[in-house]
């Protein structure tokens, strides 16, 4: 299995729209529209161009010459500037492959050469068991668990926060 990151480009843009809409949502952020539409994908794709490799780093997980799914690290703002934030979304069809586990160690590596931060951080629902262990194979640590600190779909979740140093 081939698996690599590549940059989002409009050649991509039906890809972004199946993996969001092939996506469980259950512990996935409110961001991202449902169902997602073509012009949610042009929002994106814009928005990204403005700030990819510049405060982060927004790339398509490819399969197998297939898109499978998109992995962020989004830099942040004012005191936090040194840290960035890690997220993920795989279409269901891929997942428990080790898919998102090489994606991350490959968004954590062009990240800390390439963008000046110090740290990446992720937050995970609790229950969330299998992106957990996605971070734990790639040497984030918890650093705590905020508790009650998520509202979703009518119920209050614990979110585990990880963190990854660099070096």
């Amino acid at each position: 299995m081939d698996i690599r990151l590549e940059k989002w480009s409009e050649d991509l843009k039906d890809g972004l729209i199946y993996v969001c809409n092939g996506t469980d949502r259950r512990y996935l952020t409110g961001r991202i529209p449902e169902p997602y539409t073509e012009a949610d994908a042009d929002w994106w794709l814009n928005m990204i161009k403005e700030y990819d490799g510049k405060d982060g780093l927004y790339r398509a997980i490819i399969v197998d010459g297939e898109v499978a799914g998109n992995i962020t690290i989004e830099g942040k703002k004012d005191i936090y500037v040194k840290d960035a934030e890690l997220g993920y979304v795989l279409n269901k069809e891929y997942w428990g492959r080790g898919i998102a586990t090489v994606a991350t160690r490959l968004i954590v590596e062009e990240a800390f050469m390439t963008l000046d931060i110090a740290k990446i951080s992720s937050e995970v629902f609790a229950p969330n068991v299998a992106s957990r262990r996605v971070l734990e194979k790639n040497g984030f640590a918890l650093e705590g668990v905020l508790k009650n600190a998520a509202f979703k779909d009518g119920r209050l979740y614990d979110l585990c926060r990880y963190g990854k140093l660099k070096g």
